[in-house]
């Protein structure tokens, strides 16, 4: 399992309330909610994203309401992957329920700039950056969870036979 895409770079703390604005919340529609993908930091950003893209930020990615709309969002807005410094513990719990693949590697979100060619292999572990020649290595993902990330979030997961006894 693999993701290749063009990195749009974030700073620290972006919040939940930054990534979808709370005047949204009344779907959890991913095709309605990327429309309004950090809508008051950038308005043009969601316009711009492209399926595959990776978002890379710095710490406590995802801080803020505990909602899971935030990863729905970013997922609906076609992002194949978010690298963080470090997340927001609900958020990081979030983001593996709805199926949205986020890697903690702070050497890589530090390094990798905006506009940078970057593919994960998620099986295992490795970053690597085609703009700068640069591989970063994180653990890999766990089975269980690859498979969580395979069927599109937890509750597709256990219902294709995944056991909760894995999670």
């Amino acid at each position: 399992m693999n993701a290749t895409g063009t990195v749009i770079k974030f700073g620290d703390n972006v919040d939940t309330d930054m990534i979808i604005p709370a005047r949204h919340l009344s779907t959890a529609d991913p095709k309605v909610l990327r429309h309004h993908f950090m809508e008051d930091v950038d308005p043009t950003l969601a316009g711009r994203i492209q399926p595959g893209d990776i978002l890379v930020a710095g710490r406590n990615y995802g801080c803020g309401s505990s909602r899971e709309h935030a990863p729905i969002t970013i997922k609906g807005a076609g992002a194949a992957c978010v690298i963080a410094e470090s997340f927001a513990r609900i958020f990081y719990r979030n983001a593996f329920n709805i199926g949205l693949p986020i890697i903690e590697c702070p050497e890589a979100a530090r390094a990798i700039a905006d506009g940078d060619r970057v593919e994960i292999n998620f099986e295992t572990g490795t970053i690597h950056n085609y703009t700068t020649g640069e591989t970063f290595t994180t653990p890999p993902f766990p089975e269980f969870i690859q498979g969580i990330i395979k069927f599109g979030g937890l509750v597709r997961y256990v219902q294709a036979g995944g056991s909760h006894h894995d999670v």
